[in-house]
């Protein structure tokens, strides 16, 4: 099969990042390219607010690259910055598929 590759881009609650991991793995095996967050590396690691910035506008910035976004909303959760990174793609006309 020749089918072009998807790009795809990851979003959602980092409290669902084993959940993600595993949709990433599942969407790649599929023949697309998927872009994730960046996940702490301990539970406890947090970043500070200039980190949070930056890593917020480096996931818009994948968005840009993409096709699609993947919504991980386990049991139908999505948080205040899943909401803005959907709207964001729904502005840059991208393609939005839900988990849920």
């Amino acid at each position: 099969m020749n089918k072009k590759a998807k790009i795809i881009t990851i979003c959602g609650s980092l409290k669902f990042k084993n959940k993600m991991m595993e949709i990433a793995i599942k969407l790649e095996l599929e023949g697309n390219v998927v872009l994730t967050p960046i996940y702490p590396i301990t539970d406890n690691n947090v970043y500070n607010k200039k980190e949070i910035i930056m890593l917020g506008k480096m996931h818009k910035e994948k968005i840009n690259l993409s096709d699609a976004i993947f919504v991980v909303n386990v049991d139908g959760y999505i948080g205040e910055s899943t909401k803005s990174e959907i709207e964001y793609a729904k502005e840059h006309n991208k393609e939005i598929i839900y988990l849920e």
